[in-house]
């Protein structure tokens, strides 16, 4: 996503600006062209020298100099954003009012590029009057605001006004100036959490999925612009993003009907739900009294949402599913590949610590049906969510 994308971070006198190290490394690691420039105080914080290295830029602090009097125009053309983090609250106050004593002030009054900033203040100084209005004057100017975390505090305190982490940053710039609208006027589908299988009015056969990858790429998918219908089953997780239909189900079967019912005029789908494999033949309408000593319990298979969709795959179409397995995890993925008709197998490993059920990172490794095989780190589910919809895109498009 930052592949070629020239980033400007200005860096001022704050505590936070430790974290500046973390995302100048993090944005070369993405492949994008860092520079820094600092205000004096900064350097208190942060040396140049450390910024400079992990940049493989010369890192400018002071205004009155030869190279700096001409960067501060060129720096500000130069770049696709500015992002100045941390911002601390002198920063603010003199953005707000267009004052210009060093570097950053420079190089932001006279900018062409898009200007973000990601304030770090401690909780008094975050709500008062005068740094209200001063934000309010940023964001009339047309500049964006990354929100503030709230957490433990340089003074020891705890609340509102620490800067948001770094890979929060990041997805800021890339939700908000770098996303690129690939999937625009394409119809997604997915499924994501468990089913209940009733037995009687109050029990169920369920599983312990969270739903949060299938939200995660629900998410991914409708900030590529595609018109997403999310089945979610019984979970008390969900979204509200912008581009997503959400239709609640219960059973295998309520989620079987709904994606039969919206893939003709899908393009993609994606099958993230756990869907119970088996459901009791019979539901009591009364509440089971323990009364037996062995009591047996008749199961019938429910229907093969991914195989039935295979099936019903027409030219253009593609399909998504999802193997979690623990022993002979690559055999069963290859195999479900093709017996699925599906074009991609997301494999999750039971044996992988922090992955699968509940958790909010996740490992994979995903299948092609060209023969491809691609394993990824552990990493937030938000990121494998980009990894995944990353090669639908280029699965849709070669």
């Amino acid at each position: 996503m930052f592949q070629g994308k020239k980033i400007l971070l200005a860096i001022t006198g704050s505590i936070a600006a430790y974290k500046s190290i973390l995302i100048v490394r993090a944005l070369i690691k993405a492949g994008a062209e860092v520079r820094v420039i600092m205000t004096p105080s900064a350097k208190d914080f942060v040396t140049p020298l450390t910024l400079s290295t992990l940049s493989k830029n010369p890192v400018i602090s002071e205004l009155f100099t030869e190279q700096a009097w001409s960067n501060h125009v060129m720096l500000g053309r130069w770049a696709d954003v500015m992002l100045v983090a941390p911002l601390s609250c002198n920063t603010l106050a003199k953005m707000a009012t267009g004052q210009c004593d060093n570097i950053v002030m420079a190089t932001y009054l006279s900018a062409t590029c898009p200007v973000v900033v990601a304030p770090a203040m401690d909780e008094d100084m975050w709500h008062h009057p005068t740094t209200k209005n001063n934000l309010a004057a940023l964001e009339s100017f047309g500049n964006k605001v990354i929100p503030v975390d709230k957490g433990e505090l340089a003074s020891g305190l705890h609340g509102d006004g620490r800067m948001a982490e770094p890979e929060a940053i990041l997805q800021y710039l890339q939700d908000h100036l770098f996303q690129t609208r690939d999937l625009e006027g394409k119809r997604a589908l997915v499924t994501a959490g468990p089913t209940y299988e009733p037995l009687d009015p109050v029990r169920f056969i369920g599983n312990h999925s969270s739903g949060k990858m299938g939200i995660a790429i629900a998410e991914e998918l409708a900030r590529r612009g595609a018109e997403v219908k999310l089945v979610l089953g019984p979970t008390s997780n969900t979204t509200h993003a912008k581009g997503i239909e959400v239709q609640r189900v219960q059973t295998a079967e309520e989620m079987y009907q709904a994606c039969i019912d919206y893939w003709p005029s899908a393009s993609l789908a994606v099958m993230s739900a756990a869907v119970a494999d088996y459901t009791p033949g019979s539901r009591s309408a009364e509440k089971i009294k323990k009364t037996e000593a062995i009591f047996t319990l008749e199961l019938s298979k429910t229907k093969d949402i991914l195989a039935s969709l295979g099936e019903r795959k027409h030219n253009g179409q593609l399909l998504v599913g999802f193997a979690l397995e623990n022993r002979n995890e690559k055999e069963y993925a290859q195999s479900k590949l093709q017996k699925k008709n599906a074009d991609m197998i997301v494999l999750n490993s039971l044996n992988d610590a922090g992955a699968g059920f509940g958790y909010d990172t996740n490992k994979v490794t995903i299948f092609e049906k060209g023969g491809k095989e691609l394993a990824y780190n552990r990493k937030p589910k938000s990121e494998v969510a980009r990894d995944i919809v990353d090669r639908i895109v280029n699965l849709l498009y070669a």
